[in-house]
């Protein structure tokens, strides 16, 4: 009985995710990206400490345990992405680290939010991250959107726009305005997709204590985009003045023309975008995909200054996460991706008597010690049965033991001599192939 949240792939599914994934991971590596792997648990002190996502945290405990012992497993829970254990992390191992430290994490979390399509409980996360003792170069937040650029634009799936904004900006336009609590601001503007501006600005006059003339003033910072260096004119243009503001325009500009440069038609600036997370203090990522816009980010990220830090201590941090189970289930919903064959297999011995399967083992040996996916049929049936048995699974090609042996692409029904030993198939035919449905 399936449980709502928690995706189970079938194999064809489950191969396209792992060739997604792949692809990912080799794109981090190519920027030089180490890879790491966190528990899945973080003390609950840890985890209650940021943001509003603290109230989906699942409680790890034991079915058996007495709650009056006091200390044990109900103080730890299931990580709800993978930037705050790795904080922790950088913490811990800091003295073992090289800085800047560049790591990548390709993991699941869990997350207690109501499912919905492309939303889960327990989803698969590929996060890179930057770190660095004491102050992070700001080069580090232009180079996101190009990674992630490469990662998925590599891929058979609709193009990506990276939207990007800075929370200074917001941050200082709030203050130029004369308002003071600028998360709560923050917050309640990050709900600008979700409920739409006439309950953003009721909410900013009910919980930030803005009158309706600053809660406009939001309203029309919020509604700014551009993909270019444009959109400065027209964040002066509504007369705010305040110097963090301009700190932010300045590094939002060369977040945008650098992507602009190096990826044309990859990143806006989009001055709506918040991210709910309280830990973010500057660039701030969201990923939309072409078609899929309505269904919001499906890869986000941004600047944390202050996350990773201990006494005199602090690291500061950029990074950016792809949500590779809310992708795929909007992707797997409209069937937009196919495998071409339901199993890795590329050849399948026939099997033309009992006696005979040892053989049909020796030669399947062969192949895969030449790395191609064999299996032997599971029945010494009749060769027409055998054939359907690939046909259904889509395997391209059957082996028929003999002398001398012959394959058989039964595609196109060509037949020809062959030796397990030197034989190979078409380097398209070695793998299953993915595309756009």
């Amino acid at each position: 009985m399936p449980i709502s949240g928690f995706p189970e792939w079938l194999p064809s599914q489950r191969m396209i995710e792992q060739y997604v994934l792949d692809r990912i991971r080799t794109t981090f590596e190519l920027y030089g990206f180490a890879p790491l792997e966190t528990r899945a648990v973080e003390p609950l002190d840890q985890l209650l400490r940021k943001g509003e996502t603290s109230k989906e945290v699942y409680v790890l405990r034991r079915l058996q345990e007495d709650p009056s012992a006091g200390g044990g497993d109900d103080a730890l829970g299931l990580h709800f992405d993978l930037t705050v254990p790795f904080a922790r992390f950088v913490l811990e191992h800091a003295g073992k680290l090289n800085f800047p430290f560049r790591r990548y994490q390709i993991q699941k979390v869990w997350r207690g939010e109501r499912p919905q399509e492309g939303r889960y409980r327990e989803f698969a996360q590929a996060d890179i991250d930057v770190v660095d003792r004491d102050t992070l170069p700001f080069h580090y937040d232009t180079e996101m959107p190009l990674v992630i650029g490469d990662a998925l634009g590599g891929l058979p799936i609709p193009p990506a726009r990276i939207m990007v904004n800075n929370r200074k900006v917001c941050e200082g336009f709030y203050r130029g305005l004369g308002l003071s609590d600028t998360d709560q601001v923050l917050r309640t503007v990050d709900k600008l997709d979700k409920i739409g501006p006439d309950k953003v600005s009721a909410l900013l006059v009910e919980t930030a204590g803005a009158t309706d003339a600053q809660a406009a003033a939001c309203l029309r910072l919020a509604g700014i985009s551009a993909a270019d260096g444009s959109f400065v004119d027209r964040v002066r243009a509504l007369g705010v003045s305040e110097p963090l503001l301009d700190e932010g325009l300045a590094e939002l500009v060369r977040v945008v023309e650098t992507a602009a440069e190096h990826a044309p038609g990859l990143v806006v600036a989009d001055l709506k975008i918040a991210r709910g997370l309280d830990y973010y203090t500057g660039t701030v990522y969201e990923t939309q995909l072409q078609g899929y816009e309505k269904f919001g980010s499906i890869c986000s990220g941004g600047r944390y200054d202050n996350l990773a830090s201990s006494g005199t201590e602090r690291f500061p941090g950029v990074g950016i996460s792809i949500g590779v189970s809310r992708m795929l289930g909007l992707l797997f919903g409209r069937d937009a991706l196919t495998v071409s064959r339901k199993v890795p297999t590329c050849v399948l011995v026939a099997l033309p008597d009992e006696d005979q399967r040892r053989e049909c083992d020796r030669v399947a040996a062969a192949l895969r010690g030449r790395g191609i996916a064999t299996e032997v049929a599971p029945t010494a049936a009749k060769f027409g049965k055998q054939i359907r048995f690939a046909e259904r699974r889509g395997i391209p090609y059957v082996w028929f033991p003999g002398a001398p042996d012959t394959v058989k692409d039964i595609r196109s029904g060509d037949q020809v001599e062959a030796d397990a030993s030197t034989w190979d198939p078409p380097a398209a035919d070695r793998a299953p192939a993915i595309s756009a449905g």
